[in-house]
């Protein structure tokens, strides 16, 4: 009997670390910035001053998204919220 509560235990942690892997590998997805080409191009003497997007989305903490977020902000784009009723 408690080898049956063992290995599901067992099948139960391989579950869990099975979604784990799958989604930090989800997350990891892009590509590498500089690419191998890019890295090959530099070693032959190009400059590479912008890089092809590796698919990671927007830097959230470059100044021109902090720019472009705060024109958004300030331009009245909003939006309302349900506020909550009392329960009774």
């Amino acid at each position: 009997m408690p080898d049956e509560a063992v290995k599901k235990a067992l099948e139960a942690d391989r579950v869990i670390s099975d979604r784990s892997r799958a989604e930090a590998a989800e997350r990891l997805r892009g590509r590498p910035t500089p690419t191998q080409e890019e890295n090959d191009r530099a070693k032959l003497g190009e400059h590479i001053l912008t890089h092809e997007d590796d698919g990671s989305g927007p830097d959230l903490n470059s100044e021109e998204y902090k720019k472009k977020h705060a024109q958004a902000s300030s331009t009245g784009a909003s939006y309302s919220t349900r506020t909550a009723k009392p329960s009774s």
